[in-house]
């Protein structure tokens, strides 16, 4: 178990990036907001930083079986473990903050199509633009 405390934070980080590149659990002990400690084992799919500039630790929490936050600064302690992820990822969010579950392939392709041929809220081009493209 590596305390973060006696770290600094480019250690833990590197640690949670090695895991997320390994696909390896980690059991995290995390402290709530309300100041109780937490034991977690997760599967750490990605690190951001909020608006705000906190580092965020994005990943599948096998207790409660869907993805979580964690800020990296409010977890005490950890542990990467050997095994590897069990839980199924989530496809990334849309804009409205909703995920997105694909559940076949018919699905799949009909997101995709969607993307890539939808308007989107870029301005249209003109047909000077062309002109200088042709």
């Amino acid at each position: 178990m590596k305390l973060t405390a006696r770290q600094d934070q480019k250690k833990t980080l590197a640690d949670f990036y090695r895991a997320i590149d390994n696909q390896r659990a980690v059991t995290i002990t995390y402290l709530d907001t309300d100041g109780t400690e937490t034991i977690r084992t997760v599967e750490p799919w990605d690190i951001r930083t909020t608006k705000a500039g906190r580092i965020q630790l994005r990943a599948g929490c096998r207790l409660r079986g869907d993805a979580r936050s964690f800020y990296v600064d409010a977890i005490v302690s950890y542990t990467v473990h050997r095994i590897g992820f069990v839980l199924d990822r989530p496809e990334a969010t849309s804009p409205a903050g909703k995920g997105i579950v694909v559940r076949s392939a018919a699905q799949l392709i009909a997101r995709e199509l969607g993307r890539d041929y939808l308007p989107t809220t870029r301005r249209p081009l003109t047909r000077q633009q062309t002109d200088l493209a042709a």
